[in-house]
């Protein structure tokens, strides 16, 4: 197993390089981050030239990109350069950014994950049953929807309820539009309500769409695993139901589940935008339609190369769960 997860490791190393030298490339011949100056009145060629130096854009591209990814590597991300605004460290935008979208994604994935292999193993067990039924039923709804309708709905549905609430006599409880100001201070109880009421519709505005892919698939990788050769062979022997379904074809159905959940997992952490622009989050979708309006290429470069990093990583992580779950991957 060691050796396995050395060899993925040997593999990504190469495969993020490649993939960050071919995002800089894009980005640096996508345009000029200093067109606009020559637009501004008492803004000389001197001026543009000075600032093309000042910034490195007069040096090659092989150049630029070496030195972005030895200070890249070394923890210097640069600045932002998009005209116009205040000159901040792409390393803590970054990481804010990705902070904001992660504490909604992290909640949201593993619960859907959790509910939707629940779901997909029982709707295979009971196949053509009412619960088969409407478990389809809702995942077909889910995947008909687009996103942004999916967390509009979510938010009108708060907002009523906050107002049901307020008619009560009642704090409202349901943030609606980006974090709770203030940060959650006071006591357990307090800071747990706060909690809640913040992350609770943007979760689940995320967590509907992965609940319904990820039902789906597990639903139809164990009906073809529950009529394998092997799992009658099991049937045949005696064995329980209870214990073909989770000892014997369980394990296996959860491959292309892994596989699904790490894709999603690392887009999503990329940036939920239209759920952030929805709930009024600042996250790293936010992030990005910032840095590409601007065209603010250190930027656009660091919110690329931590995306990048990302998905070879839950990729990684997906290999190794793949070596786990079934030995002859690891060994082939």
């Amino acid at each position: 197993m060691i050796r396995y997860i050395i060899r993925r490791l040997l593999i990504s190393v190469p495969i993020l390089l490649i993939g960050s030298f071919a995002c800089y490339v894009l980005v640096a011949t996508a345009g000029n981050p200093l067109a606009e100056m020559r637009f501004r009145p008492g803004v000389t060629e001197a001026d543009i030239k000075a600032a093309e130096i000042s910034l490195g854009l007069d040096q090659p591209v092989v150049v630029r990109y070496w030195n972005w990814l030895i200070g890249f590597l070394s923890g210097d991300w640069g600045q932002s350069i998009a005209l116009g605004q205040a000159k901040t460290a792409v390393f803590p935008a970054v990481t804010d950014a990705l902070w904001t979208t992660g504490r909604l994604v992290i909640g949201a994935e593993l619960l859907a994950l959790t509910l939707g292999v629940a779901v997909g193993v029982l709707a295979a067990v009971r196949q053509y049953s009412i619960f088969d039924y409407l478990a389809t039923s809702t995942a077909f709804l889910m995947f008909s929807m687009p996103i942004f309708c999916v967390a509009v709905i979510v938010k009108n549905y708060g907002i009523q309820f906050n107002n049901v609430l307020e008619s009560m006599g009642l704090d409202r409880w349901l943030t609606t539009a980006g974090p709770r100001p203030g940060g959650f201070t006071g006591s357990f109880g307090e800071v747990v309500f706060k909690y809640t009421g913040t992350f609770l519709l943007p979760t689940v505005a995320l967590m509907l769409i992965s609940f319904a892919a990820y039902s789906r698939f597990e639903r139809a990788s164990m009906l073809e695993i529950l009529h394998s050769d092997f799992v009658r062979t099991a049937r045949a022997k005696g064995i329980s139901q209870g214990r073909v379904v989770f000892r014997h074809a369980f394990r296996n159905a959860l491959i292309p589940v892994a596989t699904l959940f790490s894709l999603n997992f690392g887009a999503v952490l990329s940036g939920a935008i239209i759920t952030e622009t929805v709930f009024g989050w600042s996250g790293m979708g936010t992030l990005l339609v910032n840095s590409v309006r601007q065209f603010d290429p250190p930027m656009l470069m660091g919110w690329l190369a931590v995306t990048a990093t990302l998905i070879v990583l839950f990729n990684l992580i997906a290999d190794i769960v793949y070596g786990v779950l079934d030995p002859r991957i690891r060994l082939g």
